[in-house]
């Protein structure tokens, strides 16, 4: 399958791997639905809580104005998804086996005639 824009990733289970103009594309594509936005919310499903935290604080480095604190205390075995919401800067994660593995960004907005659009799922490693 052909990735050329956030929308051929919307069927997948799994993050796919892309070419390094694939993701400059993509990046480039999903920044502009980010600054539009009002906040974000990400979805992380990883074979770790490690590897989940990693590519939290990897969006972070990415977008300075994106910031989540307390990511110390966060712990899950085996499989997981972690869940973080910019507007409350809150940060959850949970054990979940059979997820496949990326990262989903949906964008948020106060007006009720915006409706949020989710993009992904994106590599774990596709903001670093």
């Amino acid at each position: 399958m052909e990735i050329n824009k956030l929308v051929d990733l919307n069927n997948l289970r799994t993050a796919p791997k892309l070419s390094n103009s694939q993701e400059k594309k993509l990046l480039e594509e999903l920044k502009a639905n980010i600054f539009n936005a009002d906040w974000i919310t990400i979805g992380i499903m990883a074979p770790s809580d490690n590897r989940a935290i990693d590519a939290l604080q990897s969006i972070s480095k990415k977008y300075p104005s994106i910031k989540f604190g307390n990511l110390g205390s966060l712990h899950a075995d085996g499989g997981v998804f972690l869940k973080a919401n910019q507007k409350t800067s809150n940060v959850f994660i949970r054990s979940e086996n059979g997820l496949g593995e990326g990262i989903l960004i949906t964008c948020q907005y106060d007006d009720g005639a915006y409706e949020s659009n989710t993009f992904g799922p994106l590599p774990l490693d596709f903001f670093t």
